[in-house]
């Protein structure tokens, strides 16, 4: 709709803001209205800690956010500041890390609980090792500990769970062996070290005291509990391979050193059976992605152990395919399983009643020096450090040298 320009008297639109001939204004200006930021400061919820500004110190930065860790005995809050960032340009921002905070806590606090504790530095733990049985194994005798706070730990309550803790294990309650007892001492000295290093506590008592000489003793006892089969022994074995089920499996370990867990990690893709060799190994730097030759007297059981894998699809080399096994899909070879297996070989065969599942280890290691092999070409093979500088290069020598040394074993 047109109208008149009051300054020119020229026709317009009704909607112009100003005479396109004259630019006479005809209506004014209008601003436009911007909503204002809020700066109303939203309340916390009760439990997710404190905001507090820092006045007449001009810092860029002056909102510090608090959170709580626990109470004291009459209700009142403890707080510590926020890691890793304590201090923010706005209290908005600071309420906003604090409520990212509380949706994933990155904190520990000091009112933690020991089962708490044990339960947030495993996974840790895990990312650093290839197997938690040790101490999930040991944690079950500390039960007395699970629900105090982890700074009200001391020597004693470490000392009670090594000494009078009890755990039920396959349905009957135990109470820690002397290797146990070593065991849950090292889990609380890693555990407490994980506390220490999140300021939950100022000391860590588990490492002011050290095991007893009565338990370094039995300790050692064991250790040297390990011992060879006799040849008599062997000739049972051999002779008995198609009658017991497993014998097989312990023939591999006498004539190559695996330790029993590593044995039931070893993967198809780790074994060649055109070099005869194959390769594992855990626990140390030495004895890792060792390779080790496959000695002539076990090729033909490794190359059937082979394809039985294939056969049921399994990744793994050793596998538990006994016609006896009630699982029909579960065919993964632990070490329980392997442990039941050689006591009921050795019971049945009437071996040594001493011998133990390390044993096939101690046996090639035994044999290979009754027989000569090379001091560096047993430590190689089964894992072990080799402290003399200049023996380290002996694994640039050519395979076949290592290959000639295992064969010396008959």
């Amino acid at each position: 709709m047109l109208t008149q320009c009051p300054e020119c008297e020229l026709p317009v639109s009704d909607k112009a803001n100003a005479c396109p001939h004259c630019g006479y204004p005809l209506k004014p200006s209008e601003k436009i209205k911007r909503p204002r930021k809020s700066n109303k400061r939203r309340r916390l919820p009760n439990g997710f800690g404190q905001i507090s500004e820092i006045k007449n110190r001009n810092l860029r930065n002056p909102f510090r956010a608090m959170v709580t860790v626990g109470k004291t005995s009459d209700g009142r809050p403890i707080c510590k500041p926020l890691k890793p960032e304590s201090y923010f340009a706005t209290y908005n921002d600071a309420y906003a890390a604090l409520v990212e905070y509380n949706k994933n806590p990155y904190d520990l606090g000091t009112a933690i609980t020991m089962q708490e504790l044990y339960d947030k530095w495993l996974p840790e733990y895990e990312k650093t090792v290839k197997s938690t049985k040790a101490v999930t194994s040991a944690w079950p005798y500390c039960s007395a500990v699970y629900k105090m706070r982890v700074m009200d730990i001391r020597v004693r309550h470490v000392k009670g769970c090594m000494e009078e803790g009890v755990a039920t294990v396959r349905g009957r309650e135990q109470h820690p062996t002397a290797t146990m007892k070593n065991q849950i001492k090292s889990m609380f000295n890693m555990m407490l070290d994980y506390a220490l290093e999140y300021e939950l506590v100022d000391r860590n008592y588990s490492r002011t005291f050290n095991l007893t000489e009565e338990t370094v003793k039995e300790i050692q006892k064991v250790k040297k509990g390990h011992i060879a089969f006799t040849d008599d022994e062997m000739e049972l074995l051999w002779n008995n391979i198609d009658e017991k089920h497993g014998i097989d499996i312990l023939l591999i370990q006498c004539y190559s050193g695996w330790r029993p867990q590593e044995l039931e990690l070893l993967e198809l893709k780790d074994v060649d059976l055109e070099s005869w060799t194959f390769q594992g190994g855990m626990k140390t730097d030495a004895g890792e992605n060792r390779v080790v030759p496959i000695h002539s007297r076990i090729q033909d059981l490794v190359l059937k152990k082979y394809r039985e894998a294939e056969a049921i699809g399994s990744p793994y080399l050793l596998n538990w395919a006994d016609p006896n096994n009630r699982n029909k899909k579960n065919f993964e070879l632990t070490y329980a399983r392997y442990q039941k297996a050689f006591e009921r070989i050795r019971d049945e065969l009437k071996l040594n009643p001493e011998h133990r599942p390390h044993d096939g280890r101690t046996h090639f290691v035994t044999m290979a020096k009754r027989y000569g092999v090379d001091e560096y070409a047993i430590k190689y093979m089964v894992g072990h450090k080799i402290s003399d500088i200049t023996e380290k290069v002996y694994t640039r020598r050519e395979f076949t040298w290592l290959r000639e040394e295992i064969e010396k074993i008959k």
